[in-house]
């Protein structure tokens, strides 16, 4: 299936608010538990060639003290 960049970041949306259904444009999902939609996140960001690693996307610098 191909998934769009807009159907990604509705599912992302409704995770962060604990929402078990994703709406965008005219179109509705029920999904059966966090697990399932983290799963789909996943298969999403892997096909839009996103950071798949489920932190949205966003990368975290790591700072040394240079102790």
């Amino acid at each position: 299936m191909a998934y769009t960049l807009e159907q990604y970041t509705a599912l992302q949306a409704a995770i962060a608010e604990g929402a078990l259904t994703v709406r965008y444009q005219d179109k509705s999902v029920q999904y059966r538990d966090l697990d399932e939609m983290m799963r789909i996140l996943k298969l999403m960001a892997t096909e839009l060639g996103l950071n798949s690693n489920n932190d949205g996307g966003r990368r975290y610098a790591s700072f040394s003290k240079g102790y």
